[in-house]
């Protein structure tokens, strides 16, 4: 497999950070700070657009940002640990799906943001963009020591996003959702990464995803110990018992719970964890040391439980956040099948879920916008109301059910045949009543919005906002916000009976619901990249 040094590896990561250094200067402007954050977002994806043919020819791109300590000359066992970059098949997805959403996000926020008059919304865009920069960095990291660096960047720039609205309720889950993930990843990850690299004389991740890099001769308990380290540590995963920090962080605005659950935050979560068990264990490893198959039925438990306390939740980011920490053990689910076919279901479902969930986000947002409405009991006959919203929706809904033609179909479909070739019947079981969960908590909101009576129509002050807290919301936004901007007019429909969000908001849920059909319909725009990375 041939290796190039490619500059435009580094040229990615710069176009979010300068992005976001540009987005400060010019935050007393907001068209022109949207339109710099749209320029950042296209310059990211072109980037990563133009590494797709080396990738699909089976180059493993890389780049050396700077060593941190050269190897010593008078020893060939420990390499040297340096900050350094690749580009393959596995990276590809995560940085494709981030990228490409950043830039419809950029578009959505933006009405959303000036809808409500928000405060601050120059450190939102900032922030949003430290954000993908730390998701790309991860993506491409060529080893664990990167991995982990870009990792903790998504914690930190994330934490201002979550604390947005700066009052008691959303410092209160910010500090949560800071103290879980930088406590597990310090706690757990760092101290296995130590260990693996005195054990194995590198943090390089393996060329393929058999082998891993750890010697033989290694007492399996040291392994077993390492794994559930690196299982657990990377929090931003949601596999229970860590889990809690990602419904906490619903107090966040719409476009951030999108950042969070669709585009950055656990896809770098869920992508740190299979590049691990895949680069760093290897197939070969866990299959010997039998770690497959436990690994699938402990995550199978998040994926139960959550679908089932998702069917208990009225608030609609709620129930959506409960389903994000079911959908994301689906990844960890397929790999730890260890056949190709349930692994490559597992990485296709990164892709399937991005697109698929932040049309959920979106919609919600959209919903909440027009009507101010966040319970799904207070929805019924909105459907009627916002047709192409509820109908982007049930679009995105059958894509997390797993039904065709939509892409959740795919990676539950390759998961259901690759858990027949483990020959494990139980994971089968769990495949199909989970998605029979999905179901019972998603059709129900589809069904009330266009088949439901209306709700009565409740006079409104001061509002709860889509997260539950009530406020008002000031008429100036600190010099960040310009209420007769050229985005939309944020409450065209807020109070009455009339019709959809704005363009703004209606347009990239639209995309991203279609986008969510075609890679179901041609699955192998995604399965390109993730064929045969198990052999």
């Amino acid at each position: 497999m041939p290796t190039e040094s490619d500059p435009r590896l580094l040229y990615a990561l710069l176009a979010p950070l300068i992005g976001a250094g540009l987005v400060m200067a010019t935050g007393k402007k907001p068209n022109l700070r949207e339109a710099v954050s749209f320029i950042a977002a296209c310059t990211l994806f072109g980037f990563v657009a133009s590494l797709v043919p080396d990738v699909l020819a089976h180059k493993t791109v890389h780049f050396t940002v700077f060593q941190l300590i050269p190897q010593s000359a008078d020893t060939s066992f420990y390499k040297g640990l340096s900050l350094s970059l690749r580009a393959d098949g596995l990276s590809m997805v995560f940085a494709l799906a981030a990228s490409f959403l950043w830039i419809v996000a950029v578009f959505y926020a933006a009405g959303y943001m000036r809808g409500h008059q928000e405060a601050n919304q120059t450190r939102f865009n900032a922030c949003f963009a430290l954000a993908l920069f730390g998701a790309v960095g991860g993506a491409f990291a060529d080893n664990l020591l990167t991995l982990y660096f870009f990792y903790e960047i998504v914690s930190v720039s994330t934490y201002p996003l979550v604390a947005h609205h700066q009052d008691e309720e959303s410092y209160a889950g910010a500090q949560k959702y800071l103290v879980y993930l930088t406590t597990t990843a310090k706690a757990l990850i760092l101290p296995a990464m130590v260990l693996i690299y005195v054990l194995s004389g590198t943090l390089d991740f393996a060329h393929n995803a058999n082998t891993g890099i750890l010697p033989a001769g290694i007492h399996n308990g040291i392994i077993i110990a390492l794994y559930v380290a690196c299982i657990l540590g990377f929090a931003k995963n949601g596999v229970m018992p860590f889990h809690s920090w990602l419904p906490s962080a619903m107090v966040a605005p719409t476009p951030v719970s999108a950042l969070l659950h669709a585009v950055a935050v656990v896809k770098i979560g869920v992508f740190a964890t299979v590049r691990v068990m895949l680069y760093i264990f290897g197939v070969d490893l866990m299959d010997q040391l039998h770690l497959g198959l436990p690994t699938a039925c402990f995550v199978s438990i998040t994926i139960l439980l959550a679908s089932v306390i998702a069917l208990s939740k009225d608030n609609l980011k709620a129930r959506l956040a409960y389903s994000t920490v079911s959908q994301l053990s689906y990844v960890i689910l397929g790999v730890a099948l260890l056949n190709p076919i349930g692994v490559e279901g597992g990485l296709f479902h990164i892709a399937a879920h991005a697109f698929s969930k932040i049309t959920l986000f979106f919609c919600a947002g959209a919903i909440y916008v027009v009507t101010h409405k966040k319970n799904i009991s207070e929805m019924g006959g909105l459907g009627r109301q916002m047709p192409w919203t509820f109908g982007a929706f049930a679009v995105a809904a059958l894509s997390m059910i797993g039904a065709p033609p939509v892409a959740g179909f795919v990676s539950k479909l390759y998961m259901l045949v690759g858990s027949l070739d483990a020959g494990s019947y139980f994971i089968l079981a769990v495949l199909i009543g989970s998605s029979l969960l999905n179901a019972a908590y998603f059709a129900p909101v589809v069904y009330h919005a266009f088949f439901g009576k209306p709700a009565t129509v409740a006079g409104h002050g001061g509002h709860s906002d889509d997260d539950g807290h009530s406020h008002q919301h000031s008429d100036h936004s600190h010099g960040d916000a310009n209420p007769h901007s050229a985005i939309a007019d944020p409450h065209s429909a807020a109070h009455g009976a009339a019709g959809e969000a704005p363009l703004s908001m209606l347009i990239p849920l639209c995309i991203t619901a279609a986008i969510s059909v075609v890679i179901g319909i041609y699955p192998d725009l995604i399965m390109n990249f993730v064929e045969g990375i198990v052999k």
